[in-house]
This record gives C-alpha cells, sequence and structure tokens, in this order.
C-alpha cells in the first residue's frame, strides 16, 4: 500500500525540523517568529514536508509563521511523551524516576495529546499526519512509555482528529515488541541510522533499505514511513567512528537516501534541517549536535552548497 494513498498527499521532500540556535533550547529559549521565518525560507525550496516532534512553543511559531507568511508546508506533527515507566537499562542515564514524577509524567503526556489533536483541527490545512510519540518504545530510552500506554494515546488521538496517526520509533521494536500498536496506527514511521549500527558509508544504504523492507514486508496491508534518517559529521568516538562521519559521508547518503526514495516511492524524512548545539553531551564533537544539512549559523554543509551550487547554474 502507498502511503500517498493512505495518506491523501503527493510525493515530495521531507524533512525533520528543529528550530533552536545557540544558547536557546526546549524549555528554556525559544526561537523568534523571525528566526523560524527565516529558517523555513531557507528550507521551502528543498522541501515540501516538516517533522516536528512536540506540541511546544516553538510548534505553535511554526505553524503561525506557516500560515501568516503563505508557505507551503504541509506537517507531520508529533506529540512528545515523557516517562511513564523506569528503563534501567538506559545506556546514558537518565532512565530512573520517582513514582510521584512518573505520575506527573503522565498528566503531562494527556496534556500533550490534547494539545496535539487542538493543533491538528486549528490547523487542518498544514497538519497532514499525527504522532503519539517519539522513541519511547525502544531498550534503549530515557523516556520510556508502555506499548499499552502508546496505543491508548493513538486512539486519543483518532478520535479527536482527522488526521492520520502513527508512532515514530527506531525500525526494529516495530518487527516485535510494537506488533499489537501496529493495527492501531494509520501508517508505520520508522527510524534508520547505519552509522549508529557500525555501517560504513558504502554499506548505508543498502542497510536503510533492508531496515525499511524488513518492517513494510512484515506488514504489507500498512503503509511505512521513514521518519528520521541522516547522517552526522561529527563523532567524539563514543559509539561513532570519526573516521566515518564527515560533510562527504553526509553529502553520500542523503544523495544516495533521497534518490532511493523518489524511486521506491517512501516517503522518507531526513534528520535535520540544522545543527542542534544543546542537544547531547557537552563535547563539541557530540555527534547529537551535528546531524544538520546545515550548521547551527544557517550555512550549508557540503551537501547543501553542492545543490544550492548546482541550482545556481541552472
Amino acid at each position: 500500500m502507498e502511503y500517498t494513498k493512505a495518506l491523501h498527499i503527493e510525493p515530495g521532500n521531507a524533512i525533520c525540523y528543529s528550530g533552536f540556535r545557540e544558547g536557546q533550547n526546549p524549555g528554556g529559549v525559544y526561537p523568534s517568529y523571525e528566526e523560524v521565518k527565516e529558517d523555513l525560507l531557507i528550507l521551502e525550496n528543498h522541501w515540501k514536508y516538516l517533522r516536528l516532534y512536540d506540541c511546544d512553543e516553538h510548534t505553535d511559531i511554526v505553524l503561525d509563521v506557516i500560515r501568516k507568511e503563505k508557505l507551503d508546508f504541509k506537517v507531520m506533527l508529533g506529540a512528545y511523551i515523557v516517562a511513564e515507566a523506569n528503563n534501567y537499562g538506559c545506556p546514558w542515564g537518565g532512565g530512573s524516576y520517582s513514582e510521584e514524577q512518573l505520575e506527573k509524567n503522565k498528566r503531562t503526556n494527556g496534556t500533550q495529546i490534547e494539545k496535539l489533536i487542538h493543533l491538528a483541527n486549528q490547523f487542518p490545512d498544514i497538519i497532514f499526519a499525527l504522532s503519539a510519540g517519539n522513541e519511547a518504545c525502544v531498550d534503549w530510552t530515557d523516556h520510556y512509555v508502555p506499548v499499552d500506554s502508546v496505543i491508548k494515546y493513538v486512539k486519543m488521538i483518532k478520535k479527536g482528529a482527522k488526521q492520520p496517526v502513527t508512532f515514530c520509533e527506531n525500525y526494529l521494536p516495530w518487527l516485535d515488541k510494537l506488533k499489537d500498536l501496529v493495527e492501531a496506527v494509520d501508517f508505520i514511521s520508522i527510524h534508520t541510522y547505519p552509522v549508529w549500527e557500525y555501517k560504513n558509508i558504502h554499506e548505508a544504504l543498502e542497510y536503510t533499505k533492508q531496515n525499511y523492507y524488513a518492517v513494510a514486508d512484515t506488514y504489507p496491508h500498512k503503509p511505512v514511513v521513514i521518519t528520521e534518517a541522516g547522517w552526522t559529521t561529527f563523532s567524539n568516538g563514543k559509539g561513532i567512528c570519526p573516521s566515518n562521519v564527515s560533510e562527504e559521508h553526509q553529502n553520500i547518503y542523503y544523495n544516495d537516501l533521497v534518490t532511493w526514495s523518489a524511486e521506491a516511492s517512501i516517503l522518507t524524512f531526513v534528520f535535520e534541517a540544522f545543527d542542534e548545539p544543546w542537544k547531547g553531551s557537552p563535547e563539541a564533537h557530540e555527534p547529537e549536535k551535528h546531524w544538520g544539512l546545515f550548521k547551527v549559523d544557517r550555512t550549508p554543509k557540503l551537501v547543501m552548497a553542492k545543490l544550492l551550487a548546482k541550482e545556481g547554474t541552472n
């Protein structure tokens, strides 16, 4: 089943967007209207679909900019759900919470789901799909939410909004842990990161294909979308070999990924539009900070510099 039929959308390029700049972060200082407008004007010539992760102030501004500036974007909007159970196996810590905090988190999640539904109904011309959460069921998450809770949230969203509903997660849990969730969602959303699984750049696209078809072939009755796939440009050596990342590697993977996605008619959200300095450890080469196709100062990395130069010669 093609995603275009299930989601009622036209084929097009898609990208994950988080607009936080130096000194900004979720829950702290948010980008201004003008900063978001600047970002979206950079992105509008290359991508039709944006993925937003959270129903926060940043999302409010993005939707406001798209509507007021009459920009031609369609948005997949997610609710960011936080831990409802402890995950003591979280490799970087932070997976342990008091019972009081977990109960508070459940109330917070309910509020997120309610706002997701509200925004979906407020911006039906912009928001084309909804996600009940992001990477909350995988073994290594620090915000673990039981599958039964995710299913409950999916059903709440479907009852309150008209857009198709999904849940964004690494490809692997979909093959087993999330089988019950498959029947609740309208389409499956997977994340695939060959560089985190020790694949070199020459193995990368083939590995992404394997990840995708492992899920798609298991559930032929459900459309499958890739909601995250990308290549970081720096690493501190913790989990990713520094010699396996660079702007040259990112350029190769991006072009291979986009070409295959178009040929196979797969909606693929590239991760990520801009570098995110607030993420991960304080180390300068922390890989979580460097997935952007643009640097945090909005200058293009190699992949975008080449695309812009090519467009300039046409």
